[in-house]
C-alpha cells in the first residue's frame, strides 16, 4: 500500500549534501517525493511509496550523510501525494 510521510530534519543538514544523499537513498528504496532546504536551516523531505521502504528511509534520515549532524527528525503521515520521481528543490 502506498503512503506519504513528511519529515522535517534539523541539525547541521544544509551544505553537507543532505538533499542529494536523500535523493539517492529514496531512489534505492523506490520512493518518490522531494527534499528541500528550509529557511530555518532544516531540510523537509516528502516520501511517497511503500510504508516498509519509507521506514528504511526514515532510519537513514536519523543519521544522514557522513558530514551531517542530525539533531531531530519529526515525521508525520500526510495524505497521499502522487510524484513520479524524487526531486531536489
Amino acid at each position: 500500500m502506498n503512503v506519504s510521510y513528511m519529515a522535517h530534519v534539523s541539525g547541521r543538514v544544509q551544505g553537507v549534501y543532505f538533499r542529494a544523499s536523500s535523493q539517492q537513498v529514496a531512489i534505492e528504496h523506490s520512493l518518490s517525493g522531494y527534499a528541500r532546504n528550509l529557511t530555518n536551516g532544516g531540510v523537509e523531505v516528502l516520501m511517497c511509496g511503500e510504508e516498509k521502504n519509507i521506514e528504511k528511509m526514515i532510519k537513514w534520515l536519523e543519521q544522514g550523510p557522513p558530514e551531517a549532524e542530525v539533531d531531530n527528525v519529526d515525521v508525520q503521515k500526510v495524505p497521499w501525494q502522487e510524484h513520479h520521481f524524487f526531486a531536489i528543490s
